[in-house]
């Protein structure tokens, strides 16, 4: 599996799903905000009011931080 995160400076709920995947030896890229993409990228990609993270896995939106967790234990990866 390979995992993109879209994040921003500052999250903790970013951190927490980057050191997650890189605890469980998950490939991952990480885009962030006002380095990689704009707000508006974002919300276009995402819907309006989407909050950080948002994270993909082969090219399949997971969702924010509780989501991929959830993604995670019923793939059996946590």
């Amino acid at each position: 599996m390979n995992f993109t995160v879209y994040s921003k400076i500052g999250c903790p709920y970013c951190d927490k799903v980057k050191q997650v995947l890189e605890l469980t030896k998950q490939p991952f890229v990480v885009y962030t905000l006002d380095e990689d993409f704009t707000r508006q990228q974002f919300y276009a990609e995402f819907g309006e009011g989407s909050t950080f993270p948002q994270v993909i896995c082969n090219d399949k939106k997971i969702g924010g931080s509780v989501d991929t967790i959830k993604f995670l234990k019923e793939n059996q990866i946590v």
